[in-house]
């Protein structure tokens, strides 16, 4: 799904300080300044486009430069700043207004109009303090999104306990989101006096989660989360058209006119329960495997696995090729293209919240240079990661990702 709740589990098991027979040293939390430049290229292609009511092209191509700089205050204190755009070209938003083009509407061609190609811009900014001896850990953020037809604004924190010498931690996180939609119907739609359009354009989305990993082993270490999710609002997308099955079909040019629009209700609780193990086999090989089980009451179960095995094969070269297994249900007011009925309360076309099964395989390679020799401006480079992965669904869709991100550390 484009919006899906991820989970992640950090380990700690470095030692943070020491005691000679005068004083305590305490080591700070981030020794220097660090920028992580980060870009994807993201390609995807299918046939069950929810725009156009589960027809027509699914293409789109999406280019995403990122910066994240982490800057420590003092000993105990690290301000970090995310931020990044999103240039995309979508056929699926682009028919929004099929006729706006200089060919006839078609749904599985792309509108060469206004809403073919559009920017997300967004930011988060974070704070973190680690107590004296390290075992504490409290953070705080803010963040801001905006595209063409929303605003987000959240804020969220996080407090972490490290306790067992460390090999042992418990860990609880807090966000809420407040987004704001534009509510921009089908074109169609707009020019009709008997259509009705929605009465929200807020979406609220308030989230809390608990972590808990140990170190079992020299060998093992483990994690469990838990994350629950509850979202109020306008949570369907205004501008994605159903067909209904007993109303006749009506045309303009080669594209069918909406019925209505996609509704759904307005209240989603979700509940994803994941755990990671990971082992380290020798130098050369570590094991990383993950799982997750997720469910909503629209009817969504799911299972992720995945598994990932990083290859050492020089001091400065890592291999990392993964494989990941999804599969859902269907939410229980999907329905394909003209199968929805004009009595039914809540419906959608959206193949996102359909029964599918999906394959992602991907291989990476990173660098590694601890002595950071190549130098830009007063920066060291110290890893360099890039990777590709390739996804494909059952009903169809499938997208390619490039990725790649360059880790530098000031003086």
């Amino acid at each position: 799904m484009k919006y899906t709740i991820s989970l992640f589990i950090i380990l700690f098991s470095a030692t943070v300080f020491a005691q000679d027979s005068t004083s305590t040293y305490k080591k700070r939390v981030l020794e220097a300044s660090e920028v992580d430049f980060l870009t994807s290229f993201y390609s995807q292609d299918g046939n069950n486009a929810a725009v156009s009511g589960g027809i027509g092209s699914e293409k789109l191509t999406d280019f995403t430069p990122t910066i994240v700089v982490a800057i420590p205050l003092n000993d105990d204190d690290v301000l970090t700043i995310d931020a990044g755009v999103s240039a995309y070209t979508s056929a699926s938003s682009s028919n929004i207004d099929p006729f706006d083009g200089n060919s006839p509407a078609d749904p599985y061609v792309s509108s060469s109009g206004a809403s073919a190609s559009d920017l997300w811009a967004g930011g988060n900014f974070s704070y973190s303090h680690r107590s004296d001896d390290r075992n504490d850990i409290v953070s705080a953020k803010v963040s801001v999104s905006s595209e063409f037809d929303y605003f987000s604004f959240g804020f969220g924190g996080n407090y972490t306990k490290l306790f067992n010498e460390k090999n042992t931690e418990l860990s609880v996180h807090a966000n809420v989101y407040l987004d704001t939609w534009k509510l921009l119907y089908p074109i169609e739609l707009r020019q009709s006096s008997t259509f009705n359009g929605l009465d929200k354009k807020n979406r609220n989305s308030y989230s809390i989660g608990f972590g808990f990993s140990q170190i079992l082993s020299k060998s093992l270490q483990g994690s469990l989360s838990l994350d629950l999710v509850q979202q109020q609002g306008l949570l369907s997308t205004p501008f994605q058209r159903v067909y209904f099955s007993d109303l006749p079909d009506r045309f303009r040019e080669n594209f069918q006119l909406a019925d209505d629009i996609e509704r759904l209700p307005d209240t989603r609780f979700k509940t994803a329960i994941g755990g990671r193990l990971n082992y380290f086999i020798n130098e050369m090989f570590v094991v990383r495997t993950y799982y997750r089980y997720y469910s909503d009451d629209w009817g969504i179960n799911s299972h992720t696995a995945s598994i990932e095995v990083p290859i050492k094969i020089t001091d400065k070269f890592t291999l990392y090729p993964s494989y990941r297994f999804y599969n859902q249900t269907a939410a229980d007011y999907f329905y394909p293209y003209e199968v929805a009925l004009s009595t039914d309360e809540f419906y959608t076309s959206d193949y996102d919240l359909s029964k599918f099964s999906a394959n992602q395989y991907g291989f990476g390679i990173g660098y590694t240079d601890i002595f950071t020799k190549f130098r830009l401006l007063k920066f060291g480079l110290k890893s360099i990661d890039l990777k590709y992965d390739y996804y494909k669904r059952d009903s169809g869709l499938n997208y390619s990702l490039i990725s790649a991100g360059f880790k530098f550390i000031g003086n």
